[in-house]
């Protein structure tokens, strides 16, 4: 069984923040975990690892607070992804 979309993503961030018990529905702006360097990572990571284009109009910042939001951005730029 290959990881999720949502999983890969949970596993970048912990990974950067090991420290941290973070699940797929935790702010993670709000918790304090991004800066603006970490914000673009983000961006980078998700556009790397599901090859997809995230256009500027998709570049707010609620599509990037929890893992569910960003899962749900993949799912939208790559409809034939799995996503849970």
């Amino acid at each position: 069984m290959s990881i999720t979309v949502k999983g890969q993503i949970l596993e970048f961030i912990r990974g950067r923040y090991p420290q941290a018990e973070i699940d797929e529905s935790q702010d993670i702006f709000a918790l304090g975990f991004v800066n603006s360097l970490f914000a673009m990572e983000l961006v980078m990571f998700v556009e790397k690892t599901f090859d997809v284009v995230i256009p500027n109009e998709e570049l707010r910042i609620d599509n990037f607070r929890t893992a569910d939001a960003m899962s749900r951005l993949v799912s939208r730029l790559s409809p034939d992804l799995v996503v849970a």
